[in-house]
């Protein structure tokens, strides 16, 4: 249950402050825990992130999953893995990963955040060979550079409205796996 309420202490300072809020005395003050008990749970801020990344990054593929297994044809699939993507950037879970993947982190969180956004590019990558492409990998990752891209402009709080750059990132995958 420690453990638990410190993963969800560290969502909130993300989310509330980005990386420079996740220290280890705001996770004590957060859960009421002595700073040195923080340090029986998590050894560093890289170790907190790579947990949360562990616990939250299968929840959040699995909602892009079940709004793609909703849609009804290839590009409605295609629309549903960018727009539930889009969707989760008002998550605190989807905001404290954007934070935290400015961040300075060991390789070891890197890899797991790596391989935790392969298996969305592996998701639409079924899609895109279904529909035709010659390499389905290649146009997933491109693919995701543009949702990454449209993540980024929303999180920044860019002057278009989130729902402006969601159509805009939407029409762009469309027409780009179209061809």
């Amino acid at each position: 249950m420690q453990r638990a309420a410190l993963l969800d202490a560290a969502r909130s300072l993300l989310s509330e402050g980005g990386t420079d809020a996740l220290t280890f005395p705001a996770l004590a003050e957060r859960t009421g825990l002595a700073r040195s008990s923080v340090y029986e749970y998590f050894r560093s801020r890289a170790a907190v992130v790579e947990e949360l990344c562990a616990v939250d990054f299968p929840v959040w593929a699995a909602e892009v999953e079940a709004a793609m297994a909703a849609a009804d044809g290839p590009e409605a699939k295609i629309e549903a893995y960018v727009r539930q993507q889009l969707a989760l950037v008002g998550d605190r879970r989807h905001r404290a990963v954007v934070a935290i993947s400015a961040s300075e982190l060991d390789a070891g969180a890197r890899e797991k955040i790596r391989a935790a956004h392969g298996g969305l590019v592996t998701m639409i990558a079924d899609t895109l060979g279904a529909m035709g492409h010659d390499e389905p990998r290649l146009t997933a990752m491109l693919l995701q550079g543009v949702v990454d891209a449209a993540v980024r402009r929303i999180e920044l709080g860019a002057a278009e409205d989130p729902a402006v750059i969601t159509e805009a990132a939407v029409a762009m995958a469309l027409r780009g796996v179209r061809g």
